[in-house]
């Protein structure tokens, strides 16, 4: 019998785990963020995060024709597939 993990696809982990403490895109504090608001790319999920969301390090970014992968070196990968982007 299989072991069920708690964990569901679509629930992102690592990096752009919740409650982000970072912009994912920015790097900055989530709370000095200002209402400053966010390139068209990002709203439309073509650009893939560059900062952990738990650190603010910048990530290791693999774009691929089908979607991304990104990597901290503190927190683990996420890949689109995990944030509904593919």
């Amino acid at each position: 019998m299989s072991a069920v993990n708690p964990v569901s696809a679509a629930t992102p982990r690592g990096p752009l785990a919740e409650p982000s403490r970072f912009g994912v895109h920015t790097g900055e504090p989530v709370e000095s963020a200002d209402g400053r608001r966010e390139p068209p790319a990002v709203a439309l999920g073509l650009e893939p995060p560059r900062f952990c969301g738990q650190c603010a390090r910048r990530m290791v970014v693999q774009v691929c024709p089908d979607g991304w992968s990104a990597r901290c070196s503190r927190h683990g990968t996420v890949d689109s597939t995990e944030v509904g982007s593919r």
